[in-house]
């Protein structure tokens, strides 16, 4: 019983992980072309994903949005 009981604890952990890991993308205002980090993906249209990459932190993607040309 102890055995079920945490193959099935491992197995919530190994599957819910990956929601727990947050993204952040630096992304320009389409209209305005003021950046910001944002933690979903921007569209294209309403906002531009400046750069290619997602970062791990916030920390990641504030100094990535202070380097970008464009948001400067």
């Amino acid at each position: 019983m102890l055995n079920k009981v945490m193959f099935a604890s491992v197995a919530l952990v190994m599957v819910s992980g990956p929601a727990f890991s947050a993204e952040y993308y630096v992304a320009q205002n389409a209209s305005d072309k003021k950046c910001s980090v944002t933690e979903t993906k921007p569209d294209g249209t309403t906002m531009i994903m400046i750069g290619t990459a997602a970062y791990a932190t916030q920390e990641e993607a504030d100094a990535a949005m202070k380097a970008a040309a464009e948001c400067k």
